[in-house]
């Protein structure tokens, strides 16, 4: 059974950082393709970052530049770097699991945790 639990979250300023971690139980980060999405109220999900078992990385073009998403694999921790973070960045963040489709890796959405909150206020 899969468990994933993300913490980090809270409220930042315009122009500040988070660090998300994702903690993963009965999952072995390192053998796959691991990715952050968010959703903000009345919004579709988004894909975020995504990292794969290759160490491959992609960004959504919202944070390309200000996200960096990383994992620890002795910890089995998948992390979320958040810079000059945005209002528009305000939104529950979860991890899933990830694949590399014809244009682009995507979050496979098979397992997620309770999600850590984020709020950017200007």
């Amino acid at each position: 059974q899969v468990n994933m639990v993300e913490s980090g979250g809270g409220s930042a300023q315009s122009g500040g950082s988070l660090r998300l971690s994702c903690v993963a139980s009965g999952y072995r980060y390192s053998r796959y393709c691991m990715a952050w999405f968010r959703q903000a109220p009345g919004k579709e999900r988004e894909g975020v970052a995504s990292l794969d078992s290759d160490g491959s990385t992609a960004y959504a073009p919202s944070v390309k530049g200000r996200f960096t998403i990383s994992r620890d694999n002795a910890k089995n921790t998948l992390y979320l770097q958040m810079n000059n973070l945005q209002p528009e960045d305000t939104a529950m963040y979860y991890c899933t699991d990830c694949a590399w489709y014809s244009d682009g890796y995507y979050p496979d959405y098979n397992f997620k945790g309770q999600g850590t909150q984020v709020t950017v206020v200007s």
